[in-house]
């Protein structure tokens, strides 16, 4: 009897997830072997490198430098990850886009927890970051930061405000802004919803894939995928 509650309790403790130390009582996955095992349950919950899946995408990941609110870098690699159905969500984005003449230039993708809890700690304003108490949208591979560009060029579009601002004026429906600046935003906005994503409501860049929450918090670098 003894030896098999011993072998119920080993298997009970090699299906479960593990979690990372946090006050919160999150269960964040944080070992290699669990995510492989998550998606050898669900081929969605595969983490993309989104510029293998959409070659012509452009990138500029700000947090592998030091051109962000951090004023750090928190990635050793500048790469972008999303789940398999953000990713292909976004490759009908980029494709529609290309239609006009435009196309998806990628801030960041998913983010490890741990950066989460980095950047909560030296935010001046903690409106513009996840809370580590209940984890970001990114952290599960299914937010992106992105913004427009004009592929003639290569240029950016112009925005209300620069990546990563804090202002007001990054809200997604603020309007005291130039026309052309606001049509730019709604194109990226529009298209964006048209394929499955939600905008955040301080942040024009930041938009999030329907079902974000059927993914769980992910702990795991770059290098490691």
């Amino acid at each position: 009897m003894k030896k098999l509650l011993l072998l119920i309790l080993l298997f009970g403790f090699s299906e479960a997830y593990s979690q990372i130390n946090n006050p919160y009582g999150l269960q964040v996955i944080n070992e290699h072997a669990d995510y492989k095992k998550s998606v050898r349950e669900d081929k969605n919950k595969q983490l993309i490198e989104i510029k293998k899946s959409i070659p012509d995408i452009k990138l500029d990941i700000r947090y592998a430098g030091k051109n962000n609110f951090a004023k750090q870098a928190v990635y050793k690699q500048a790469r972008a990850f999303a789940r398999l159905p953000v990713v292909e969500a976004l490759k009908n984005v980029q494709n529609e886009l290309k239609k006009s003449g435009f196309g998806l230039k990628i801030f960041d993708g998913y983010r490890p927890y741990s950066v989460t809890v980095k950047f909560f700690a030296i935010a001046s304003d903690k409106s513009f970051v996840a809370n580590p108490k209940d984890g970001s949208r990114h952290n599960r591979g299914c937010a992106i930061d992105l913004t427009l560009i004009d592929l003639k060029t290569g240029k950016e579009l112009k925005m209300p405000t620069p990546y990563d601002s804090f202002a007001a004026e990054a809200a997604s429906d603020f309007m005291d802004l130039p026309a052309n600046v606001i049509e730019n935003r709604e194109l990226l906005r529009n298209t964006m919803e048209k394929h499955g994503f939600r905008v955040l409501n301080n942040e024009w860049w930041h938009f999030d894939f329907i079902g974000w929450k059927n993914y769980e918090l992910m702990d795991i670098p770059f290098e490691d995928l």
